[in-house]
């Protein structure tokens, strides 16, 4: 039997199957869904650590990368300037003030690295003020530097103590001079001033070349303690006198130091202070031995003084000091610097 549908009929039968055809995409494709009534939609799938873009890493400069990525300046006084390493003609020329000679260390500093550029300024006579003020008619060593220097090297803080007067005293009866340890009390307070004046002049260094490594050498001992080997004018009890002072002056230079990269440090600042301990640089090789690295005193009878070159190093104690200087700068201050490339 047949049930017809009425026209009534037919019209409900097609609208539902509109509405089937409709729906149907809907309930089978989530993106449509989602579109449409807002639901089901997938959730983001959160990005694996190894899908994020990382910044490029700096990598931290090397100790000789940081220290020859710019200019390398020499300062300081007599020890730096090479009085007593004369070798030349015009190492010997009297009208130089500063007495810069061919054989100092910084010619062999100079030659061991590739620096942007390299200059000498160390001045014969130089102290913790003259550093700053100029001396021998020369401007001040620290107008030498700048935001491009990158190492420092300098000796500085024996003349402000007298300590090469102190030993001719202690050889020879001078005008200027007295027993050699009665000297002992002027030594001290100038050691005390000595305490106060450099830690001014390394931040001074520092706020001028914010970058630079500045190495900072201690004095050599310059007796053996051994009797006669200084002369016969000198007795055992004066050497080990005088090779106490030479620590004691050390000792100071050594703690303003390790205080100054202390504070560098603390402020993450680029550059370092750091402590050559060159005490020890002419063990064999003191004053009166069979191959000294420094010289003995030298009298001028004209003037009744002590030589400049009296009780400096001679050149092969410059090649000495030059070894440890190259070390340092090879081994760097024993932290990290904040230089990047």
């Amino acid at each position: 039997m047949r049930i017809g549908l009425g026209g009534r009929g037919r019209s409900v039968a097609v609208l539902v199957g509109l509405l089937a055809v409709a729906i149907v995409p809907l309930v089978a494709f989530p993106a449509v869904r989602c579109e449409v009534f807002g639901s089901g939609c997938p959730r983001p799938v959160a990005a694996k650590a190894d899908d994020t873009v990382r910044a490029p890493q700096r990598r931290p400069l090397t100790p000789v990368e940081a220290a020859t990525g710019g200019t390398y300046v020499a300062l300081g006084d007599s020890y730096s300037s090479g009085v007593g390493a004369e070798a030349t003609a015009a190492d010997h020329n009297p009208l130089s003030g500063c007495r810069r000679t061919s054989k100092a260390y910084y010619h062999q500093v100079a030659r061991s690295f590739r620096f942007k550029s390299t200059a000498f300024w160390a001045c014969a006579g130089a102290t913790t003020r003259t550093v700053l003020t100029g001396k021998s008619g020369e401007p001040s060593q620290l107008d030498r530097i700048d935001g491009g220097t990158s190492l420092i090297t300098i000796s500085v803080g024996g003349n402000d103590i007298g300590f090469s007067r102190v030993m001719a005293g202690c050889v020879v009866k001078l005008p200027w001079s007295r027993s050699c340890t009665e000297q002992g009390k002027d030594v001290a307070y100038r050691i005390a001033d000595l305490r106060r004046s450099l830690p001014d002049l390394y931040a001074r260094i520092i706020a001028k070349a914010p970058r630079a490594r500045i190495v900072v050498m201690g004095y050599p001992r310059p007796f053996s303690e051994v009797d006669g080997a200084a002369g016969d004018n000198i007795s055992v009890g004066d050497q080990q006198w005088l090779n106490a002072r030479a620590r004691d002056l050390n000792e100071v230079i050594r703690q303003t130091v390790a205080e100054a990269d202390q504070r560098v440090a603390e402020t993450n600042g680029a550059g370092s202070v750091e402590f050559v301990d060159a005490y020890s640089a002419f063990a064999g090789h003191e004053v009166g031995s069979a191959d000294p690295y420094m010289n003995g005193l030298a009298v001028s009878l004209a003037s009744l003084a002590a030589e400049p070159r009296s009780f400096h190093p001679t050149a092969r104690g410059h090649e000495a000091l030059a070894r440890l200087f190259i070390a340092q700068i090879n081994r760097g201050p024993g932290r990290p610097l904040h230089q990047f490339r």
